[in-house]
């Protein structure tokens, strides 16, 4: 948010008019579902629906925010709309910590629950040779004893989900540096250390995609290598996407940094995003420690 309007002069609380970009996005997010359904089941059309829906989404998304800049930048936005937006940014927060929980909590169940219960003189008679071992690293009378489960290895801490860490607490100390120098008045350090940031959390992405490729072609492991290989890359798959959205937000900041928007008094686009990152570094970290290390 900006601060070019002069105290008092926004509406106690902007509403804006009547808009078409709720409908369209809502039509661009049908055709991806439906392009998407449709592929996995084989429809060679459906991935032409796919990218169209996703066109029509960005689209909409792009024309949508450059409203909301221009409308906070006119001045219309409030000390009221500030609240809001705060609150609005904290719960969307909290619904992402929820998504998180849900497969920490798969991972959890299936280690300490799922896994063992399969291996215990109960369940001999359905599983004879299985035996209730974390991860399932290999078939025959492991964790597969009918072969469903091709052999694999672990990813292990070291060199590059350590790497991945350092990169990510880095952005976060960088990201730091530059709000600070936002709220004095720097605008052209802020610039620096956004870019700094941007540059960090693109060479996580870059990092955890080698580490996939280490993994499909190196160690064998990948989605369907059991319940290891499936919260395995689901929970660093989604933190991965997490931080590129992440990104994406930062560069959109920086850019908007460098047109002159946002001040020392009000920048809630700013904080907003931060707050956004330094959530990606927390759950990054508890990521790095249940799955790589234990």
């Amino acid at each position: 948010m900006s601060a070019s309007h002069s105290a008092g002069a926004a509406p106690y609380y902007y509403v804006p008019s009547p808009s078409r970009h709720p409908v369209l996005v809502a039509f661009g997010l049908f055709l991806v579902i439906l392009g998407a359904a449709q592929w996995v089941n084989g429809a060679g059309w459906a991935a032409y629906v796919l990218l169209a829906g996703v066109v029509v989404w960005l689209s909409v998304l792009f024309q949508w925010f450059r409203q909301a800049i221009g409308e906070s930048e006119g001045g219309l936005y409030s000390d009221r709309i500030d609240v809001s937006f705060r609150w609005s940014m904290s719960w969307f927060i909290f619904s992402e910590v929820m998504f998180f929980a849900a497969f920490f909590g798969a991972l959890y169940w299936a280690r300490l629950h799922s896994v063992p219960n399969l291996g215990d003189l109960e369940n001999q008679l359905l599983w004879p040779d299985f035996k209730g071992l974390w991860p399932s690293v290999g078939g025959g009378v492991t964790g597969s004893p009918a072969g469903t489960v091709e052999p694999f290895t672990t990813v292990g801490p070291w060199p590059l989900p350590t790497l991945n860490t350092a990169l990510l607490l880095t952005s976060g100390v960088t990201l730091t540096i530059a709000h600070h120098a936002l709220i004095a008045g720097h605008r052209a350090k802020t610039i620096v250390w956004m870019w700094i940031t941007v540059i960090l959390g693109a060479s996580f992405v870059g990092v955890q995609a080698f580490e996939y490729h280490h993994a499909y072609t190196e160690l064998n492991l990948k989605l369907s290598s059991g319940v290891f290989g499936s919260t395995f890359f689901m929970l660093t798959g989604f933190h991965g996407f997490h931080v590129f959205v992440g990104m994406l937000m930062l560069t959109f900041i920086t850019i908007r940094l460098m047109k002159g928007h946002f001040t020392p008094e009000r920048h809630f686009g700013f904080e907003g995003a931060a707050w956004y990152w330094h959530f990606v570094d927390v759950v990054w970290l508890g990521l790095y420690f249940l799955v790589y290390w234990l």
